[in-house]
């Protein structure tokens, strides 16, 4: 046990000492704010107001198409067409058609941006709709009134009943994103972590290291070691990145200038319907209440659960890989056999969330293969206590024996140089007796 311990202590501290470690977790972070917080700044900075002339028009238009103070402006001078419109100041000439058709063309010197044209269309419908209404008799106010009451009208409060018949409040949103997010982090973690287990046992065979260190140690305990030591500086980065977003987010957001703020609200406001969710600021306001009604407790210790024997059921898997092989173009073809269970997984998770406990959802979180990814986009929907104690389970047992087989096939192929191996032959020395 000391040995493997002085591996994982090895194989951490190299790790995290190197400058790619460091530059990887502190730079992408950054990054990912100097992006996010600078893609607003230019899309507020840099909007501009476009100028329409309106041709043709047959008359309501005019009454009907309101401007926009800040980003879209009509006019109705006559005389204008598709030909003179660009000495007279205009960005676009807006043509409507004669009689009933609806062949409505714009022209323009340069391509109109999506969300010029989305806004145009927006207030051609409405102008439409407002004229087949005082066709109709019908007032507008009466409609947006009927409208605003039938929009929030029926509030589901969603209860689930447990074991027991108590009512629980529930949340579908909730839960539908708590377990897509978790299974695809899961899904990530294990194919990275995984990549790198076996790109350090690669480095470890063709700088023939692995030789020394297999004087001292067994080529088991050398593989547990390394596998664990990834796994710890895999685990640190990620709380790092964690940590490191959540600040710089803080203290950007605190520098942002008010007047931006205004104006990047100014700009969601004017996207017209379709493009936008008009109860965002509400569901944010309630964003507290719905969190409270996940389990946190259970959601969480299932995905480090989950994470942890996932990561070492496949990631010794991985190794087994790197032991064998001498450069990468030799480990892509062996690689594909262990990475359809878990793309497999995936599509399986993206097909079935909608049904949660479904057969095919079933049978997915109980085999060992797809179980950590399938399991956890289960989990936040509720899954009876026996079905979960189950599942890991049987992860447990087939990481243990994954890890068994890898270790067989880690002994034999670390020190093998110059052959090309494949898995008929990597499972001939898993299952052969010492």
């Amino acid at each position: 046990m000391n040995k493997i311990w002085l591996i994982i202590k090895r194989e951490y501290i190299t790790r995290v000492r190197n400058k790619s470690f460091l530059l990887s977790t502190f730079l992408l972070p950054i990054v990912m704010i100097l992006f996010i917080f600078g893609s607003v700044f230019i899309a507020v900075s840099t909007k501009t107001k476009a100028k329409v002339a309106v041709a043709n028009d047959p008359g309501y238009f005019k009454n009907s198409i309101k401007s926009d103070s800040s980003s879209i402006s009509f006019d109705f001078t006559p005389g204008v067409d598709s030909l003179n419109y660009a000495g007279k100041g205009f960005d676009a000439v807006l043509y409507i058609p004669n009689g009933t058709s609806n062949n409505y063309a714009i022209y323009s010197q340069k391509q109109l941006g999506l969300e010029t044209e989305a806004r145009i269309t927006d207030k051609l419908n409405k102008a439409i709709e407002n004229n087949l209404l005082q066709q109709k008799g019908i007032h507008k106010e009466t409609l947006d009134s009927i409208s605003k009451q039938t929009k929030d009208a029926v509030e589901l409060n969603n209860r689930v009943l447990d074991e027991n018949g108590k009512a629980k409040e529930a949340n579908a949103g909730l839960a539908y994103g708590i377990a897509f997010g978790s299974g695809i982090l899961i899904y990530i973690t294990m194919i990275v972590f995984g990549a790198m287990v076996m790109r350090g046992v690669m480095e470890e065979k063709t700088n023939r290291i692995a030789e020394v260190i297999i004087s001292s140690v067994k080529p088991f305990q050398l593989m547990i070691g390394k596998i664990v030591g990834i796994a710890g500086v895999g685990l640190t980065q990620f709380l790092l990145w964690i940590i490191l977003i959540f600040t710089l987010s803080s203290i950007a957001g605190a520098f942002i200038p008010h007047e931006l703020l205004e104006q990047a609200n100014q700009v969601n406001s004017q996207v017209p319907g379709g493009m936008q969710n008009n109860t965002a600021a509400l569901k944010f306001l309630e964003f507290k209440g719905i969190l409270g009604t996940a389990n946190w407790g259970l959601i969480l210790g299932c995905f480090f659960f989950y994470f942890l024997c996932g990561y070492l059921f496949y990631s010794s898997l991985f190794a087994a890989v790197g032991s064998v092989v001498e450069d990468a173009q030799e480990s892509q073809q062996l690689m594909f056999p262990i990475m359809m269970p878990i793309i497999f997984a995936f599509i399986i998770l993206s097909s079935g969330i909608n049904d949660p406990n479904s057969k095919l959802m079933f049978w997915g979180s109980m085999i060992p293969f797809t179980s950590p990814i399938i399991m956890m986009g289960r989990i936040p929907f509720g899954v009876p206590w026996w079905q979960l104690g189950l599942s890991m389970i049987l992860l447990v047992a087939g990481f243990l024996f994954t890890t068994w087989m890898a270790g067989k096939i880690y002994r034999t192929g670390i020190l093998l140089y110059g052959k090309k191996v494949n898995w008929k032959e990597m499972l001939k020395w898993a299952f052969k007796k010492s």
